[in-house]
């Protein structure tokens, strides 16, 4: 995030696209509710009417994977009416002659067409955006999981300049981390072209530097994204493999696929603390250490970089960082850390913007990078009167469509995503008989026109197929979705909706285009089967 949690409750007008804020970040999500109490507006834009769109000023329910086409109509009626903020454009930006030639040609009547929003609706939200003092810019998976994700976030990128709404509180480009220490994965280097720090591993002089500071020398090309990790298990390129806290039998794409990749390996090594469709393809499975068990960091969507203190000592004896040293250490890579403060130390001294960190600093309330210094107090918002590269770079993003559309034989359109009651996977909540009370099964949403069209009735079967597997699932009609779309939680190993969705990557990012596949539906006759995956699928 370029500002903080609480600035969201004293944003004029936040705009939430791609976010179902209360369900996915229910603690974001009150900073949202206190927002609306203050008078402030929400926009939501989602293909779905989620939860938090009852709580919006404006919800635009436009078309899935059309993101793009939207923000840059709305960027157009800004410029046409002289909206945008001409003096930050000048005094802080570079490239914009390419943006404003780019945007001409999505005219209100067009961005209508492509994403079935209507131009008054449109124009509101583009009002409410660029006119009010301090506008704030929150996403999420709805707009990474895209193969047009890097596109996307540019789009909001482009947005926020154009109307000089990021560098000040209570503005900013804010994506929400989707699990509690995503970002400081990302930041420790958890990235195929990165070390510590975003340190690109193709600059000699970086590289060197880890090279001095690791004793090894360090290969200079960026390395394999997930899924070309998937493909390089099929093709002999990967013989073997240590997945850590990771399910991807069920969470990544095209499911089929990524079984296959895992039992192509020689060998598998699986760390967890629950047994998972993962696990049960591991050659050896070895016990990891849950949150309660280990002493460190996390840096949260904030950039906070916060203290983890143990309950119990690790269950299996061992915690995460001890398990992977003695690991390295059996390959012929000696580590001989004695704590996690050590490790930590270490990250802050070859990482910029750790480098005014340490465990006494952080105790309390930890501190927001970049923090680059000891007597610096952390950064709440970024780019405050320059951007790190000097001046932000406008980029010109043309709209394309989704890698896969609905046709003759598969005419559906499906998104997916997260129910209130489980989390990703399943492999905890589902464990928690509560929750797996309130949400038992595989429950689908689809439109009531299409119910009726299709002889498809509340709490039937329907069998769904897209060019990749089918399953089955329990249908509720609602109007949550449009006609001709549905939308399939993902939290159930025994009926995964990433059995069906595709693994179109993103050029730039390789991130896989989870949020639309093209599927079918038909009804399925009582008892003609049982289970949520049919034999062969």
């Amino acid at each position: 995030m370029t500002n903080s949690f609480d600035e969201l409750e004293d944003a004029d007008c936040i705009f939430a696209i791609g976010s179902n804020t209360t369900v996915a970040h229910p603690i974001v999500s009150t900073r949202l509710m206190r927002a609306r109490a203050k008078g402030h507006k929400l926009v939501v834009c989602d293909p779905r009417k989620s939860h938090v769109s009852t709580l919006a000023d404006v919800h635009i329910q436009h078309r899935l994977g059309t993101d793009v086409a939207l923000v840059n109509g709305m960027m157009h009626i800004i410029y046409k009416n002289g909206w945008h903020n001409q003096a930050f454009v000048d005094e802080r930006t570079e490239n914009s002659a390419a943006l404003i030639e780019t945007i001409e040609a999505y005219t209100p009547e067009r961005v209508a067409a492509i994403t079935g929003v209507d131009e008054s609706t449109i124009e509101t939200v583009a009002e409410l955006y660029a006119r009010s003092p301090a506008s704030s810019i929150i996403y999420c998976l709805g707009i990474t999981q895209h193969w047009t994700a890097v596109d996307n976030v540019k789009s909001l990128a482009n947005l926020s300049m154009l109307c000089g709404q990021i560098g000040r509180p209570s503005t900013g480009v804010n994506p929400l981390r989707g699990q509690n220490n995503v970002q400081g994965a990302c930041d420790m280097g958890g990235l195929p072209n990165v070390y510590p720090g975003y340190q690109a591993v193709t600059v000699p002089d970086i590289r060197k530097k880890f090279e001095t500071a690791w004793k090894r020398e360090l290969p200079s090309n960026v390395g394999l994204s997930i899924m070309e990790m998937m493909d390089g298990c099929l093709d002999g390129r990967i013989k073997a493999m240590v997945i850590l806290g990771e399910n991807p039998v069920v969470s990544d794409p095209d499911s089929n696929h990524v079984k296959h990749a895992l039992e192509s390996t020689e060998f598998m090594l699986s760390i967890d603390i629950f047994p998972t469709p993962t696990t049960q393809l591991a050659d050896v499975v070895l016990p990891a250490a849950s949150f309660a068990e280990v002493d460190g960091t996390f840096t949260n969507s904030e950039r906070r970089v916060q203290r983890v203190r143990k309950v119990i000592e690790p269950m299996a004896g061992k915690t995460n960082w001890q398990i992977l040293q003695e690991l390295a250490t059996l390959l012929d890579y000696p580590m001989d850390y004695k704590s996690s403060e050590e490790l930590f130390n270490e990250m802050a001294s070859l990482t910029p913007s750790y480098a005014g960190m340490n465990y006494p600093r952080i105790a309390q309330n930890g501190l927001c990078w970049p923090c680059p210094t000891c007597d610096h107090q952390g950064t709440v918002f970024l780019h405050a009167g320059k951007f790190t590269r000097g001046r932000g770079l406008f980029h010109a993003v043309e709209y394309k469509p989704p890698a896969e559309v609905p046709d003759e034989e598969y005419p559906f359109w499906m998104t997916t995503g997260t129910e209130y009651a489980h989390y990703l996977t399943g492999s905890m909540t589902r464990r928690c008989s509560h929750l797996d009370k309130e949400m038992p099964e595989l429950v689908t949403d689809l439109n009531p026109e299409d119910g009726r069209r299709l002889g498809i009735a509340h709490g039937e079967t329907i069998r769904v197929s897209s060019r990749r597997g089918t399953l089955l699932s329990k249908v509720q009609i609602v109007d949550r979705v449009k006609p001709g779309m549905i939308f399939m939680p993902l939290h159930f190993e025994e009926a995964a909706a990433n059995l069906l969705t595709s693994p179109a990557l993103d050029p730039i990012s390789k991130t896989p285009e989870y949020k639309v596949c093209a599927v079918k539906l038909e009804k399925v006759v009582e008892g003609e089967v049982k289970g949520g995956l049919e034999a062969g699928a």
